[in-house]
């Protein structure tokens, strides 16, 4: 380590102790990296502040010494969001991991980044409320990331992104001045809301260092049923159905193949005989014996239709959640395959023209590799996962998709999608920004930045490039 390098670490202990700095190769190569294999990681250090007054000190030495600062929260983003790979500084977070306060009254939450989202769920859960965004690495995400990349999940349909839960945050920029956006408020008509800013920004213009969340009443007896489809197109009639008579929590779907991995991975049984090529998840409050009356009749309905082939309903928590399974274990069981990831979205209503077109120029380009289909259909989001052959390198397997990647961006500018639709710009898909956002917007991105970041040291290389 040069000599510049070992006076930056000092002046790091100097702010957190010096057990708090981490240069040894093993934490390097961890917390310099997300769930992307693609780029490899090469930070200076990884530094893990325990308060607002230490960030701020951590974005004043990296200023003075011109490095770049990398947030590092659960590590679980798929962009390449939280990679350094030039010598930067990981920030870690996971020690600012506290809910510091809570008010029955206005329901809210105030919760320090590092907390993990699954923390904050079962905080809600104690207190007899329920926090809905949610997803598969609930677990080990991490709230700052959540909003640095505003996090979708599996109930957008009813609940909305982690955008429509934050009603106050403290932000560090990139000059180490605090900002105390929104303080909670339910109604405050004073301007421009920078917190929308930073929502969804990846870092890039400041470090969250404090949110404050909203929580609402617990769901009634969720209550899933799991129908197969033979045709896309049917899926819109089932989601119209549905929609028009009750109140849906979520609208899933995968593919025959994506099931068949997570069945036989994890041991599980099929939900029923019949063998179809997509299935719809579908989840709804279950309040009354009125709300199972007609579920049951929206059923029958879609069979006689011809719309779904079978279905199964679950009879109580547990059998919920055994279906909700199938649906939400296939990304950590197609991870082994080293999957190429695309995270798209239309209109709902364009979702099976879409899928149609996007399926057909995949199948075609790519006859030797294997496809998996899963998203939350009923928000627009489809997750295109094209796995890797056992006998491909992975450098070539990237290569051949990235290629390809452009084709299937051209079909989501065609239909007035976005590139990415909860898992964030990062590194990884940047060089398709201009698909989803204009040369204008992307200059105001940028213009946005020099204000808040004049020295680019917050998260540098992502999303937009000064």
């Amino acid at each position: 380590m040069e000599s510049k390098a070992v006076e930056l670490v000092n002046q790091l202990e100097q702010i957190v102790s010096p057990q708090w700095v981490k240069t040894g190769e093993s934490d390097l190569n961890h917390f310099g990296k997300d769930w992307t294999k693609v780029f490899r990681p090469d930070p200076l250090a990884i530094v893990f502040p325990a308060s607002i007054a230490e960030v701020q000190e951590i974005v004043k030495q990296a200023t003075a010494n011109k490095v770049g600062l990398v947030p590092s929260g659960g590590r679980t983003g798929l962009s390449g969001g939280a990679v350094a790979e030039d010598q930067e500084i990981v920030v870690a977070f996971d020690r600012m991991n506290k809910i510091l306060d809570f008010d029955a009254i206005d329901r809210q939450v105030v919760c320090q980044p590092g907390v993990i989202t699954e923390q904050l769920q079962q905080f809600a859960e104690d207190k007899e409320l329920f926090y809905p965004v949610d997803f598969a690495s609930s677990g080990s995400s991490q709230l700052g990331g959540n909003v640095a990349t505003n996090a979708g999940g599996i109930k957008v349909i009813r609940y909305g992104m982690t955008r429509n839960w934050i009603v106050g945050m403290k932000i560090v920029t990139g000059t180490g001045e605090l900002l105390d956006l929104n303080r909670g408020l339910t109604k405050s008509a004073t301007g421009y809301d920078f917190r929308h800013l930073f929502i969804g920004s990846e870092g890039t213009l400041g470090f969250i260092v404090e949110l404050t969340l909203a929580l609402c009443s617990q769901p009634q007896d969720p209550t899933v049923l799991l129908l197969g489809v033979e045709k896309m197109t049917d899926t819109m009639h089932v989601l119209k159905t549905f929609q028009s008579k009750l109140e849906l929590t979520a609208f899933e779907f995968f593919s025959d193949r994506a099931m068949s991995h997570v069945i036989e991975e994890k041991g599980l049984q099929r939900p029923f005989a019949t063998e179809c090529a997509f299935y719809a998840l579908i989840e709804f409050e279950n309040s009354s014996e009125q709300d199972l009356e007609k579920a049951m009749e929206l059923f029958e309905l879609c069979m006689e239709q011809g719309w779904i082939a079978d279905g199964t309903i679950s009879q109580n928590t547990s059998q919920a959640q055994s279906l909700w399974r199938l649906r939400e274990d296939i990304s950590e069981t197609i991870a082994k395959f080293t999957p190429y990831k695309n995270d798209i979205s239309v209109k709902v209503s364009k979702v099976p023209a879409f899928l149609e077109e996007v399926d057909a120029l995949v199948s075609k380009e790519y006859p030797d590799f294997e496809i998996i289909w899963f998203g939350h259909i009923g928000d627009g989001n489809l997750h295109l996962n094209i796995l890797k052959p056992d006998d491909l390198e992975t450098e070539k397997f990237y290569e051949r998709c990235s290629k390809v990647s452009e084709w299937v961006f051209d079909l989501v500018n065609k239909y007035g999608g976005s590139i990415s639709a909860e898992h964030g710009i990062g590194i990884l898909k940047k060089p398709f920004l201009h698909y989803s956002c204009s040369t204008e917007e992307l200059e105001y991105m940028r213009s946005i930045k020099r204000i808040f970041d004049p020295h680019n040291i917050m998260n540098p290389g992502k999303l937009v490039d000064l």
